[in-house]
């Protein structure tokens, strides 16, 4: 085998291996969705006085296990593949920044719902979802890197439909204000952290103009 056919390969290894690396944490995550709702369901438990209650000592764990909580196996289900796609995506594209900005978009949807939501139990990882993919749309078109604004537009694709969990009263027993409030979250992270991570590469041809 001639060394230009090695290259290829090398590549090809190295953007698997990230891959698989990207979907350690993401993988861990659901995978911990999923075992507690098994245990729910085997225990005959009910866990959803571990959500979210706005302005409630009693609701403030709820901004660490809320995430971990949901209503049925569909709930469930509906949160999985969004978050394991994103959130896989996330470590991939910004494996510098992912798990800060993982951490923040948790910690601050879970804080912002505390604070602003209404008085009923908030449970899901539906928050968590929205703040990823608009971290990931945004981050994206700030960039101007054509790499991540395809990214974005794949999100706008895949989820676009998303948009109207924003609003209240078109989904029953619904929270949208975790979808709401975890969207903003996701614009707030993509702004500040906008010099941060991948860049749009510079080519010479540009430097030149410059000069």
């Amino acid at each position: 085998m001639s060394e230009e056919e090695h290259i290829p390969l090398a590549e090809e290894s190295f953007y698997k291996k990230k891959f698989l690396l990207s979907l350690i944490i993401p993988g861990i995550f659901v995978f911990l969705m999923w075992l507690v709702k098994i245990i729910e369901i085997l225990f005959e438990s009910d866990f959803s006085l571990l959500g979210i209650y706005p302005l409630s000592f009693k609701g403030l764990p709820g901004i660490i296990f809320s995430p971990f909580i949901h209503e049925d196996f569909r709930h469930l289900f509906n949160n999985s593949i969004p978050l394991l796609m994103l959130s896989t995506a996330l470590f991939y594209f910004y494996s510098e920044i992912a798990l800060k900005i993982f951490y923040l978009t948790y910690i601050m949807t879970g804080l912002l719902v505390w604070l602003g939501g209404r008085e009923a139990w908030h449970i899901g990882a539906s928050g968590l979802v929205y703040s990823m993919a608009s971290f990931l749309f945004f981050s994206g078109i700030l960039r101007k890197y054509y790499r991540l604004v395809a990214l974005s537009l794949l999100i706008v694709f895949l989820y676009g439909q998303m948009v109207w969990g924003l609003f209240p009263g078109l989904y029953k027993n619904i929270s949208w204000e975790s979808h709401m409030l975890g969207f903003i979250s996701g614009i707030f992270l993509a702004v500040i952290y906008r010099d941060e991570g991948p860049q749009s590469p510079v080519y010479d041809w540009m430097e030149e103009e410059e000069v």
